[in-house]
């Protein structure tokens, strides 16, 4: 089941109804602390820690972890930035229950070093909500300092909605965050800086979380289609896909074979006889029918048996491949248009998005890496944006499934509903694992998968896959015997 990423916002939100219903604020902030400082005793033995606290509730936070560890008969220091008499409210008030000194971030550089000095830093500066510039001072001395950080919430400088740090960021061994995760826990670089991500319930309920109108999920691992004993080939449906010339086929091989192990009854390459001779040299249960005409290809998608099509690998940009795809649109089946596919409709990407809204029932999926996304949406590169933002945005305009790839891959639906992925590993970086992407999701549309949970699968099973190699550097090959459990 996915689970629910939260805007600052939002979380604001969560914590003013959870205290409308009932706890108190000062309550939710005890717990925040509490939950930081269990996650800190269960990983580290007693050391002296250095606390650095924000004139904010992220400041808060940290009074009380300094507290309760104190409590424990650990040595600790706090220290805060700025003036201890611009702290307001429930910060306020956790400051005076420190009954410890509170020193300033000079005070906490110059106790750096020396075996007196602190061998762990909890970085309670600022949190999620942050909105101007992280001071770069603040950073270079904790950075200096050599110690494990424990952030609170996010490390301080990192964006909570972008994950984009501000100027410059704290880099945190483990943060600690509260209720749900936000979009700087699953989003780069934010996710790299938070390190080891501990989600920790403070006592607002679920039903709270309910009732927000929550867009933004991690994506999960998926129900797949069921295998019922009577089934047959036929049942789990026919994927076709299209092959680029005779001195470009590997791609297009990958993801028919893609396909066909995660799952479609039957795959076949289509597309020129000269490329499919040498598709015949390497392939045995995929079948091949040459395609030579815009005939030929209308023929062969009125056939019912065809459940799906993926279209754009290695596929070459030029006008015949444009024409090809306009009349798998055309045909209505479930498509997946990925490389080629995509940058082919750079210079007149309206035409593509109006054949894709005329079939608004029938899937489409467009799988764009970084440059293949900025080629088709050349004015959703704002820096402003978040890459959930650009992908949703996309995936509004242009009426099909986005997946913007990537180490935090985003999959978005024209309805407005964004799934982040989080479980691909740095070694799915390697030429030819987007075909191997594309074929998956072809195959999980070829048994009847919906659009949107295809894409969802398909990306969450390439990165279970990769996870699933042994070897510390992959080829794009090996994430299809991956998918093979």
């Amino acid at each position: 089941m996915a689970h629910e990423i939260l805007t600052p916002e939002q979380m604001y939100e969560a914590d003013a109804r959870t205290i409308a219903g009932g706890l108190p604020s000062l309550k939710l902030m005890e717990n925040a602390g509490r939950a930081v400082t269990d996650e800190i005793l269960k990983r580290f033995s007693k050391r002296a820690v250095a606390i650095i606290c924000g004139p904010g509730n992220n400041g808060g936070d940290g009074f009380v972890v300094a507290r309760l560890l104190a409590a424990k008969k650990w040595p600790v220091k706090a220290y805060l930035v700025g003036e201890r008499k611009a702290l307001k409210g429930d910060a306020a008030k956790m400051a005076a229950k420190w009954k410890g000194a509170i020193g300033s971030f000079a005070d906490f550089e110059k106790s750096l070093g020396g075996r007196s000095g602190p061998k762990l830093l909890v970085d309670a500066i600022y949190g999620a909500g942050l909105n101007r510039d992280f001071d770069g001072r603040l950073a270079d001395g904790i950075h200096g300092a050599g110690l494990p950080v424990v952030a609170i919430d996010v490390p301080s400088g990192v964006d909570g909605l972008t994950g984009q740090p501000r100027g410059c960021s704290v880099i945190a061994d483990l943060t600690v965050t509260f209720a749900r995760k936000k979009p700087a826990h699953v989003l780069q670089p934010g996710r790299r800086l938070c390190g080891e991500i501990v989600v920790a319930d403070i006592g607002i309920p679920d039903a709270v979380i309910e009732a927000l109108a929550i867009r933004t999920y991690e994506n999960a691992e998926p129900a797949l289609p069921h295998l019922a004993a009577d089934t047959h080939k036929f049942r789990r449906g026919h994927a076709l896909v299209w092959s680029g010339g005779e001195l470009a086929t590997g791609a297009s091989r990958m993801a028919a074979l893609a396909a066909a192990r995660s799952g479609a009854g039957l795959t076949t390459i289509i597309g020129p006889r000269e490329a499919l001779r040498v598709h015949a040299q390497h392939l045995t249960s995929i079948m091949l029918k040459p395609v030579e005409s815009q005939d030929d290809l209308r023929l062969l998608l009125d056939d019912d048996r065809i459940t799906s099509v993926c279209i754009g690998p290695a596929a070459g940009v030029t006008e015949s491949l444009r024409k090809v795809v306009m009349r798998i649109l055309k045909s209505g089946k479930p498509t997946v248009l990925d490389a080629d596919a995509l940058s082919v409709f750079a210079d007149n990407r309206e035409c593509l998005f109006a054949a894709i809204k005329a079939r608004p029932q029938r899937a489409v999926v467009m799988t764009p890496h970084e440059g293949e996304f900025s080629r088709l949406f050349s004015d959703l590169n704002n820096d402003s944006d978040s890459k959930l933002e650009r992908a949703r945005k996309a995936a509004g305009r242009s009426g099909a499934i986005v997946i913007l790839k990537g180490s935090d891959t985003v999959i978005a639906s024209p309805t407005g509903i964004v799934y982040v992925n989080t479980n691909a590993p740095p070694k799915l970086a390697t030429a030819g694992s987007g075909d191997v992407l594309a074929g998956i999701i072809t195959g999980l549309l070829a048994q009847g998968m919906d659009g949107f949970g295809a894409a969802c699968a398909g990306v969450w099973l390439h990165g279970d896959a990769a996870n699933r190699c042994q070897r510390r550097t992959l080829l794009a090959e090996d994430l299809i015997e991956g998918l093979g459990w």
